[in-house]
């Protein structure tokens, strides 16, 4: 088979496509004949070497990606039959081997895909959808309350906007350049604005004449975080995913005792309950799709320009779910 292989940290550019050996079920897995494999920043990360609090660094040489769609083609012992030719998404966990045409998967984390999904759509929910589900345990949304979404163009983004607009929020995201605050006002946002403007925050102030935001999502940091973060009224919260702007950590002033809340690890998995909150979040996001109440957006590379969708995520010049197609 093909695959995408890193055999050293570093750059983009170290993400080469090989022929591999085709892998091979085990007991109780199944093997997908990959259609689509969800891209993470966190693979960006975890490519250069930066070693974070999980998952550990992986081995080299590895195939990289955790999130893979696709059809069953093959099953390990004891795998029921009934599986042979389903179509299926499943998250990985820490086990790499996603940027592959062949993937291997315990059969426990396999879910078959809603009919009216298709393969990117569905690794976009099984990942970054299940976040987007955990995100919103902990806001309360509804008619009165105003929602503000920094990086409304992204994959989370996308959704957060969709399920506060279906809530009755008014919704204000932002994005950087034109045609990105153009999608996040065609995905249904009240007011788009360009964060690179620093008139930004005025120009959100007139819109909402007067109400304050009820709460912010955050996946950015940095000055956007901090602005925004200036447009909370009594009771706002700040939902922290992620700091992928410059000066978000903890410690930082942008983080703000009884307003700001980080909401990734234990903290959501508890939230959501249940003796695989994972999988319930997995479950909730794909009934979403399937039921039309969420659409994910996708931006779609072919799996031999890997390296190139890594670049792209990096620069910030995607728009929605970064997906590889075999």
């Amino acid at each position: 088979m093909r695959a995408i292989r890193l055999h050293a940290f570093g750059p983009a550019d170290n993400l080469v496509l090989e022929e591999v050996e085709d892998p091979r079920p085990g007991p109780g897995q199944v093997r997908i004949a990959v259609r689509a494999a969800g891209v993470h920043l966190l693979d960006t990360a975890l490519r250069e070497g930066v070693q974070g609090p999980s998952p550990a660094l992986p081995v080299l040489p590895t195939v990289p990606g955790r999130e893979v769609a696709g059809v069953v083609d093959s099953l390990g012992e004891g795998t029921p039959e009934s599986w042979l030719g389903r179509r299926v998404v499943v998250h990985l966990g820490f086990a790499p081997g996603g940027y592959a045409e062949l993937a291997v998967a315990e059969l426990a984390r396999v879910h078959e895909i809603p009919g009216n999904l298709d393969f990117a759509e569905a690794v976009t929910m099984i990942g970054t959808g299940r976040t987007a589900m955990g995100i919103l345990q902990f806001a309360d949304l509804g008619p009165g309350s105003v929602a503000v979404v920094p990086a409304a163009a992204g994959g989370i983004g996308t959704l957060l906007v969709q399920y506060a607009k279906n809530a009755g929020a008014t919704v204000i995201g932002l994005a950087g350049g034109p045609e990105k605050t153009a999608r996040v006002a065609a995905n249904g946002a009240d007011l788009a604005v360009d964060y690179r403007d620093p008139r930004w925050p005025a120009e959100v102030r007139a819109h909402l004449g007067g109400r304050t935001a009820s709460t912010v999502f955050d996946g950015v940091g940095g000055d956007v975080a901090r602005e925004a973060v200036a447009l909370l009224g009594p009771g706002g919260r700040h939902l922290v995913f992620g700091w992928s702007g410059e000066g978000m950590h903890d410690g930082s002033p942008h983080l703000v005792d009884g307003v700001s809340q980080q909401v990734l690890g234990p903290v959501m998995m508890e939230r959501a309950g249940g003796t695989n909150p994972l999988r319930t979040l997995e479950l909730r996001a794909l009934t979403e799709a399937a039921e039309g109440r969420l659409t994910p957006a996708v931006h779609r590379f072919p799996l031999a320009d890997a390296a190139a969708a890594h670049r792209a995520l990096e620069n910030r010049g995607t728009t929605g779910k970064v997906v590889l197609v075999p």
